[in-house]
């Protein structure tokens, strides 16, 4: 479908959203300060660029997504969104005051930051999913698919901000300082949540039908075989595709002997691309599977180019394109999954949905970490393009399907 006669940014005009927005524009932009940080004190201060321990961290982010899963969607659908949300948000920002103090204090080690990340992989098992149910609590369904584009651009404008300021305040205060900036943003997000007005949410505190648990959840997703698909995409795309700490820090320190400064501009290089990607997908009425077809056939492609690149500043420009493809095709696939699922089985469908996302990584972060150290950098980037045509090529082959069976929505 093309543009929505409503504008890119519609979803703002309501007044819950909108203070949403603010408080997770703030919380963000600290989270990707604090992602670059936690990777270079890993690559850098804590180890001798070290690629399988940055790969460690990520499965310990990333893990309990896998692990905590027949609880996280259930807690989304049952439990009053609003106060899990408070509750997951204020323990993510007591972990990174933690992480702050042991950096600081000189007293942090490699196992600690194994710890703290297992640790907020946990909180986050829990957040995620209620995030995006929350989105249609907020909006109502007219614009849903507005507002996740919406909020993968206010991740994506962080993103642009975060890494190059994160580089600037590592060499300058050290990464500590880091981590405790991104603590104190958290108290943004707090401070939303509770000028909200609740009653306007959308939806009830407690919907019905919610009492069937992970079973029925899985069960759902089993019997609906679009979402099964996507999904099916959503996890090559995620596993061998989205390690961009990995990607990036090793390409910054082992091929391009990049300072932390540099690091964080090539990060930041990617977010541009990523914001232009969720501003154009907020223009889009429905997520169409061509639409996700194309991203990932330039992810692929953006990739491959990255690859082979001389210098750090072509390689900057490569990943541009990375971002604008790798938002494509997540926003629309989410877009396209929550819109077809009904609203009281949203938490536990997009708990799936981001435990395949995410989950996956838990095998693909140590696997791009090793072909990095053992094969070298250029090779772990690959993986990620060959991840971006497979992807591609899944999304075809349901279309060739659809068109023999003459079956499905919109294409």
């Amino acid at each position: 479908m093309g543009a929505d006669a409503g504008g890119a940014f519609r979803a703002l005009a309501n007044r819950n959203y909108r203070l949403w927005s603010i408080g997770s524009l703030i919380s963000n932009l600290g989270a990707w300060m604090q992602r670059v940080a936690q990777d270079w004190l890993i690559l850098v201060e804590l180890t001798r660029h070290d690629a399988t321990a940055v790969g460690i961290v990520t499965a310990c982010q990333f893990g309990p997504q896998v692990l905590l899963l027949p609880w996280t969607g259930a807690a989304a659908d049952r439990a009053d969104r609003k106060k899990l949300l408070f509750l997951t948000q204020a323990v993510i920002g007591l972990l990174a005051v933690g992480l702050a103090l042991l950096t600081i204090g000189g007293w942090v080690r490699v196992w600690h930051v194994y710890a703290f990340a297992l640790g907020l992989g946990c909180a986050t098992a829990f957040d995620a999913p209620v995030r995006q149910a929350f989105v249609s609590d907020m909006v109502g369904e007219a614009d849903v698919a507005n507002a996740i584009a919406l909020n993968a651009t206010v991740m994506n404008g962080s993103r642009l901000i975060g890494p190059a300021l994160a580089g600037v305040l590592i060499a300058a205060v050290g990464s500590g300082w880091v981590f405790a900036i991104n603590a104190a943003s958290y108290g943004a997000v707090l401070l939303s949540l509770l000028l909200m007005r609740t009653a306007d949410l959308r939806a009830p505190l407690h919907p019905a039908g919610a009492s069937g648990g992970f079973a029925e959840g899985i069960a759902y997703i089993r019997e609906r075989r679009e979402i099964m698909i996507l999904l099916g995409m959503l996890f090559v795309f995620g596993t061998f595709g989205l390690n961009f700490p990995i990607f990036i820090s090793t390409m910054a320190a082992s091929v391009y002997h990049l300072d932390a400064s540099g690091f964080g501009l090539l990060t930041s290089a990617m977010a541009v691309g990523s914001f232009t990607g969720a501003i154009v997908a907020a223009r889009q009425a429905q997520p169409e599977i061509r639409r996700i077809i194309g991203g990932a056939l330039l992810f692929g492609g953006s990739y491959a180019v990255a690859a082979i690149m001389p210098d750090h500043l072509l390689f900057g420009l490569a990943l541009m394109f990375v971002g604008i493809a790798s938002q494509t095709v997540t926003t629309s696939v989410t877009s396209r999954v929550q819109l077809a699922t009904e609203p009281r089985m949203r938490g536990r469908v997009m708990s799936v949905l981001i435990t395949v996302a995410l989950g996956g990584q838990p095998l693909g972060a140590p696997m791009a970490g090793w072909i990095a150290n053992e094969v070298g950098p250029r090779y772990a980037v690959a993986m990620g393009a060959a991840a971006g045509f497979l992807t591609a090529l899944i999304g075809w082959l349901c279309l060739l399907r659809r068109r023999e069976t003459g079956t499905g929505g919109p294409a």
